[in-house]
């Protein structure tokens, strides 16, 4: 059987995650280095080549060291750490499995009032004609999941685009089919919606701050990093007109979930100092992702980059805690980490469901596995009256998990990233199945920085219970 840790260190501490546990510990220099070695050296030895790399040390000594290798043998055998993995032959179960749709992401509006370089939407087009969803075609779709969602309650209905504000009134009339189904079905709809901010007005923040779950606000961060690719249809930028409309938003928003969600480019690989404009701004829930894009566009990020990416990833890291202590902090979507309960294993293993329990609609009723397969016809599932006419691709897709790619075998962070995104897959290597190594990269980076942070959290939370007791 497999055992798997990861061993790192960050902002002062020694970090080792035991993969399979999910056990995190934090550990002095000497039991780090007695950690590395545990597996594959006998303990004379290890006592022997600790003795030499802590000649300088009184404290280090052969019974301090025999100590430290006795406690990590007893973290062995209480599984939290060099666990074997338990896992894998879930994942050959989850290929069998029968799976029900419990979300869909409904592209209400095949068109857009901004014309951002980078959209992987083609301006929201989807390499296709310009569309907007009628309200028959919504409530079809939210039929086609009530009669398909199985034992599950909860059911989540993305509306998107293009902008999905362009089609507003079907907005409205779909939510209010749905919320008129509920009882009826004993269900529950969560909505989220996505908006470039354009068409926000009082009369739409309201109704989305009622009816909303989730909603996305796309902003990329500097006045002159938004503007460079958020263009409008005439070519101007369009951060001036959407700010203070998205300020408004959040002001009345109170406690109801909403994401600042922004994309960096190779043209702004310093993309903390965009997170940090747009929580000065007054924004505490933010986002930002890397851009994907055809390799040979201009801003598309490059190996050279990672580097600082890296760092970038650090300097987030220990600022969120800075400005945390200092009573204005915000939350990181891709560091929103938990180590104490998280998501069951059979969701770790296999990921966002696209393909099997979650499905995106055109606006003319077209089933595909999720908003990035969109236009793709090899990848066209069936439609809302007729379900799924590829019962095949969606087995691919049951298939796709972080146990299925030969690359992920030897990866601490699979657990976390359920062997990634299936689309960015196929468009970096041709299949659900390859493995797009610099977003890996830079997922993994991503994972250290939020233990990181969890563990400076952690260890401020014990020293202040101790300054407690003793006062």
């Amino acid at each position: 059987m497999q055992v798997m840790i990861h061993q790192y260190k960050l902002n002062g501490y020694n970090i080792v995650l035991d993969t399979y546990s999910g056990a995190v510990h934090v550990v002095d220099d000497l039991a780090y280095d007695v950690i590395a070695l545990f597996e594959e050296t006998a303990p004379d030895k290890i006592v022997s080549m600790m003795l030499d790399k802590y000649a300088d040390q009184e404290d280090v000594t052969e019974e301090s060291i025999r100590e430290t290798i006795a406690d990590v043998d007893k973290l062995k055998k209480d599984g939290q750490l060099f666990t074997e993995d338990a896992f894998k032959d879930l994942s050959f179960d989850l290929k069998k499995r029968k799976t029900y749709t419990k979300a869909l992401c409904l592209n209400v509006a095949h068109t857009c009032n901004l014309s951002c370089e980078y959209c992987f939407a083609s301006q929201g087009k989807y390499h296709g004609d310009r569309a907007i969803m009628s309200y028959e075609v919504g409530k079809r779709a939210i039929d086609f999941l009530l009669e398909n969602c199985g034992f599950h309650r909860n059911l989540d209905v993305d509306f998107f685009g293009g902008e999905p504000l362009m089609d507003w009134k079907v907005v409205k009339q779909l939510v209010a089919y749905a919320r008129s189904k509920e009882e009826e079905c004993n269900k529950h709809f969560r909505f989220t919606l996505t908006t470039n901010g354009m068409l926000l007005n009082d009369e739409v923040i309201d109704f989305l701050n009622k009816e909303m779950h989730n909603v996305v606000l796309s902003l990329d961060g500097r006045k002159e990093v938004h503007d460079h690719l958020r263009k409008t249809i005439t070519g101007k930028g369009s951060y001036d007109y959407i700010v203070r409309k998205f300020q408004n938003f959040v002001k009345k928003r109170g406690d109801k979930e909403y994401y600042v969600r922004g994309t960096f480019t190779h043209n702004n690989v310093d993309f903390t100092n965009d997170i940090f404009h747009m929580a000065d701004l007054g924004f505490d829930r933010l986002s930002m992702e890397p851009v994907i894009c055809d390799p040979k566009e201009p801003y598309a990020l490059k190996e050279e980059d990672l580097p600082e990416i890296y760092n970038q990833y650090e300097i987030l890291a220990k600022e969120m805690l800075k400005r945390e202590e200092e009573g204005r902090g915000f939350i990181f979507y891709h560091y929103m980490l938990d180590l104490s309960e998280g998501p069951c294993i059979h969701k770790r293993i296999s990921g966002c469901g696209s393909g099997t329990e979650y499905l995106a609609v055109t606006p003319w009723g077209e089933l595909y596995p999720c908003h990035q397969f969109v236009g793709d016809e090899a990848y066209s599932m069936g439609n809302i009256w007729d379900g799924i006419k590829t019962p095949e691709l969606q087995d691919q897709f049951k298939e796709t998990n972080c146990y299925s790619k030969p690359e992920c075998k030897d990866c601490w962070a699979k657990l976390y990233c359920s062997g990634g995104c299936p689309a960015n897959s196929l468009h970096a290597t041709g299949s659900l199945n390859g493995n797009f190594e610099f977003s890996c990269d830079i997922f993994r980076k991503r994972v250290e920085c939020a233990m990181m942070i969890k563990v400076a959290q952690s260890m401020r939370d014990m020293d202040q219970d101790k300054q407690a007791v003793n006062n």
